[in-house]
C-alpha cells in the first residue's frame, strides 16, 4: 500500500476515533451514568472498533470485558447479545478507545506490501459469516464506528440539545 493511500485512511479512520472519543467526553456525566441507551451504543461501538481491528478475530481480547446473553437476559437497551459486565466509566471507555487508536494506526503503518494486504479476517465458517480482505475490515469498520457516533451524537442533539463538531482529519498529535 502506498504512503499516500495509508495517510489517507489514517487521517480519516483517525477522525472517526476522534469523534467517538468526543462524543463520550462531550456527554455529561450525569447523562452517561442514566441513559442506558447511549452507553450501550457507546460501549458498543467502542468494543466493536477494537474487535475489528483484531486480525484474526479469534485473537480478540476485550480491554472491558462483555457477557453474551440470550435476549430474555439482556437489558432492552442493549445493542445486540453483547452485554458489558458492569457500567465502565468514561474514562474506561476513552482509555480503551486510545488503546484501539494506537492499535488502529499501527495496523494501517503495517500495511506495507501486498503479502500483508493479503491477509483476512475471517469470522466463523459458515456462509454469511465475515471474511473480508484486510483493507475491506478496515473500511467496514470505519463506516460501523461513523454510523454509531452518528446515532450518539443524534441522541444527544434529540435529549440535551448539543451536538459535537465534525473532525476533519485525525488529530495530528497521536
Amino acid at each position: 500500500m502506498t504512503n499516500k493511500i495509508q495517510e489517507g485512511l489514517w487521517r480519516q479512520f483517525g477522525a472517526s476515533i476522534d469523534m467517538l472519543q468526543n462524543a463520550i467526553s462531550f456527554c455529561p456525566e450525569s447523562y452517561f451514568t442514566t441513559n442506558k441507551r447511549f452507553y450501550y451504543l457507546a460501549y458498543h461501538c467502542v468494543l466493536f472498533l477494537d474487535y475489528y481491528l483484531s486480525i484474526p478475530p479469534k485473537d480478540f481480547s476485550p480491554i472491558l470485558p462483555f457477557t453474551i446473553k440470550d435476549k430474555e437476559q439482556r437489558p432492552l437497551e442493549s445493542i445486540g447479545d453483547i452485554v458489558p459486565d458492569k457500567i465502565y466509566s468514561k474514562e474506561e471507555l476513552i482509555d480503551y478507545i486510545n488503546k484501539s487508536r494506537l492499535k488502529c494506526k499501527a495496523l494501517i503503518e503495517s500495511l506495507t506490501d501486498n503479502e500483508k494486504l493479503n491477509i483476512r479476517f475471517t469470522e466463523g465458517n459458515q456462509e454469511g459469516d465475515m471474511d473480508y480482505p484486510i483493507l475491506e475490515i478496515l473500511l467496514y469498520n470505519l463506516r460501523h464506528t461513523q454510523h454509531h457516533i452518528g446515532q450518539l451524537n443524534l441522541i444527544m442533539r434529540q435529549d440535551l440539545h448539543k451536538h459535537m463538531e465534525w473532525a476533519f482529519r485525525a488529530d495530528e498529535i497521536n
